[in-house]
């Protein structure tokens, strides 16, 4: 990985939905549980708005409970922007780290797909930046952003996750 990388990461997917449907997906938690590693996000959606991710049943069965990433929302612009921090709580390494700046960024196309990025700012993260690259086993938890990016895009395209 270039030194680039390693800071900032990219990714992007193409979704046939809606940018509404795309930013509620991300923003609600009764959809953030369906997809991805789960869990149960909530969000203040204004400058300076708490988010916090609850751990899921998986999660909670291999010991990770309550809220298990914690940030601060900097920009909200529905249904095409959320800038926040991104700050994992779960063990003492990750918490140890300072929180991580993560953009969502959907770019709505009149033939009715999404362009959805994610930029992660993960400057000063290296523990963070390793575990959402993706390069791990998706079936180990080590799918990072392409795994959860894949998995949102299943679900909004055929009503079923990966």
């Amino acid at each position: 990985m270039t030194e680039k990388a390693e800071t900032t990461q990219v990714h992007k997917i193409v979704i046939k939905a809606s940018a509404q449907a795309i930013w509620d997906a991300i923003t609600k938690p009764e959809w953030t549980e369906r997809y991805g590693y789960g869990g149960r996000a909530a969000y203040e959606l204004k400058s300076g708005g708490r988010y916090a991710h609850k751990a899921s049943a998986e999660m909670e069965a291999v010991g990770l409970v309550g809220e298990i990433i914690l940030g601060e929302v900097i920009e909200s612009d529905p249904p095409r922007k959320l800038v926040q921090t991104w700050h994992p709580v779960w063990d003492a390494d990750s918490a140890a780290e300072k929180p991580t700046r993560l953009t969502y960024e959907i770019l709505e196309h009149p033939s009715g797909i999404c362009t959805v990025s994610i930029i992660h700012d993960v400057t000063g993260a290296p523990i963070v930046a390793r575990m959402v690259a993706g390069q791990g086993d998706p079936a180990q938890g080590g799918g990072g952003w392409p795994w959860v990016l894949s998995d949102l895009k299943s679900l909004l395209e055929t009503g079923s996750r990966m």
